[in-house]
């Protein structure tokens, strides 16, 4: 452990991966929940939180540069002040609006202009943060260090999911109850976010370990820029001549398509008043049903998903797996049609939703890792994660205005329409019995 400066990765991991997830989920889901109830229309929230996904897609473009320009602990270290800031600054940024404003459902979008600025900056320094994050990571632990830590990694970041969609939306809840004033509740939140930021910022300034120096490999060579950049366009090249490419980005961006629907639309039905279709919980209650029992069923569906896999291996399993991400949507056309007021039933439908979803998408995680093996599977693994991420981000940005054309029922019967692309990229993609990657074409 003599390049981790002797402090154990244990006083590091954790916090390193909780502060990972945390402007994610912020960014991606609180963001939805908090212009709802500040009266920003369905179609609004969906295209302008959907448009933030972006960074996350296009990172791939400047990970070199996080190579190139000073160490991944200084980028680690700055994005999380910047994020720290980012908060605050949306924090004041939010407008002050009436009850009857934040109640209307047609709040204009201009009002929250430079609330969206401040967060698309904030997404831009969290991807940058997960590139830097994951190479300081494999850089500061050896190998048998990292294999130790990927299932701590990877709790914290689920710590992170409860925390930002679960305690921080009941925290929001609870002050919009006491307040009797929506902006005001978010505006507290958030700077509990920046603080908490600030303090995880100061605690890594001191608690990360020098591992590395600008412009290093892993090996601890000096690798010069032009090299860096000509191996990064090599990875294009050699990406799009794997066999099978095309369908594979197809198999990428058509997957996920119900549930890339779907996301965008849970948090506002859940909110929205019986009498606008949805189910009229609060706030508070909406961080229960996804912050905990969401993110539970989520990770037990996927850890029996990575079970079923290491058993049946990715070929067997991707049928089941196919079925497991479809099926379960249905349980949002039957709680649009039935309307249930019973918390208990409600939770349990998300339960099976969600548990569905973990389950069926350890498949489509196993395929990208199967599609980016060779020379350069970091790198391509990288691509296949932003394809994914665009395969989230273009149906998300348009959710929004379909709901509204079609209500929530309509909305609900088109995801499941939309089961039909899941089942069809299954069908066509190639996957070896044996599991041996898509190789370049000749």
């Amino acid at each position: 452990m003599g390049r981790t400066a002797g402090l154990s990765p244990w006083t590091w991991v954790p916090t390193l991966y909780f502060a990972e997830g945390i402007p994610y989920f912020i960014v991606n889901v609180i963001s939805v929940i908090m212009f709802k109830n500040m009266g920003m229309s369905n179609g609004d929230i969906a295209m302008y939180t959907g448009l933030l996904y972006l960074p996350w897609t296009v990172k791939p473009l400047w990970s070199p540069f996080v190579d190139i320009v000073r160490t991944k602990r200084w980028w680690v270290v700055v994005t999380q002040a910047v994020i720290a800031v980012s908060f605050a600054l949306a924090a004041f940024s939010l407008p002050g609006l009436s009850p009857e404003e934040t109640a209307s459902g047609s709040t204009p979008v201009s009002l929250f202009v430079m609330t969206l600025v401040i967060f698309w900056v904030t997404a831009f320094a969290s991807a940058t943060h997960d590139i830097a994050a994951d190479g300081y990571y494999m850089i500061a632990l050896d190998g048998r260090q990292q294999s130790f830590f990927v299932g701590i990694r990877s709790t914290f970041y689920r710590c992170a999911s409860i925390f930002g969609q679960g305690v921080l939306v009941v925290v929001a809840g609870l002050l919009e109850t006491r307040l009797g004033d929506v902006p005001a509740a978010w505006r507290i939140t958030l700077l509990l976010c920046a603080l908490l930021f600030g303090a995880v910022a100061l605690y890594h300034t001191f608690m990360l370990p020098r591992a590395e120096s600008p412009a290093h490999s892993q090996s601890g060579t000096v690798r010069p820029a032009s090299e860096i950049l000509r191996e990064f366009g090599r990875t294009f090249v050699t990406f799009f001549r794997k066999k099978h490419v095309w369908t594979a980005i197809l198999f990428m961006l058509l997957y996920r398509l119900p549930e890339a629907f779907l996301v965008k639309m849970m948090n506002p039905f859940l909110l929205d008043p019986a009498e606008a279709g949805g189910l009229g919980l609060s706030t508070g209650n909406v961080g229960i049903v996804y912050g905990t029992v969401g993110v539970a069923a989520l990770t037990l569906g996927g850890i029996t998903g990575g079970i079923a896999a290491s058993r049946w291996g990715l070929k067997k399993s991707l049928w089941p797996m196919a079925a497991a991400m479809t099926l379960p949507c249905f349980t949002f056309v039957y709680l649009s049609m039935a309307q249930p007021d019973n918390f208990l039933v409600i939770n349990l439908s998300v339960f099976v939703e969600q548990f569905g979803y973990g389950f069926g998408f350890t498949a489509y995680m196993l395929y990208l890792i199967y599609f980016s093996q060779g020379e350069f599977k970091t790198a391509h693994y990288s691509l296949c994660t932003a394809f994914m991420a665009l395969s989230m981000m273009l149906p998300g940005m348009v959710a929004g205005y379909l709901q509204e054309w079609l209500g929530y029922t309509g909305f609900f019967w088109m995801v499941i329409l939309c089961c039909a692309a899941t089942v069809a990229v299954t069908f066509i993609i190639k996957v070896e019995p044996d599991g041996h990657s898509a190789e370049q074409s000749s």
